[in-house]
């Protein structure tokens, strides 16, 4: 076989296949779980891709949705955070 023959059956599918590996590590993201409101204050429940870890944003029910000037919380379950927002109201 031609060296370029060699190239395409063999290297090719190998870089092919380390390209795949590394892009999924790389788009991996945080996503909006749930939002909501409640009393004083309204919340943006987010989560990693794994699904094991999940912050709380919480605002201000007067400050705007874009402003910077949030609380961040970490928890463990969407159960957790949602019960914290819940105490929150109840204050």
């Amino acid at each position: 076989m031609k060296l370029i023959q060699i190239l395409k059956v063999a290297v090719i599918p190998v870089l092919t296949v380390f390209s795949f590996l590394s892009t999924s590590n790389t788009v991996l993201a945080d996503y909006l779980t749930s939002q909501g409101s409640g009393g004083q204050y309204r919340y943006e429940l987010w989560s990693t891709d794994d699904n094991k870890d999940y912050y709380l944003k919480i605002w201000s029910s007067k400050a705007s949705p874009e402003s910077d000037s949030y609380s961040t919380v970490h928890f463990t379950s969407t159960r957790e955070a949602l019960s914290y927002f819940d105490s929150l109201e109840t204050r």
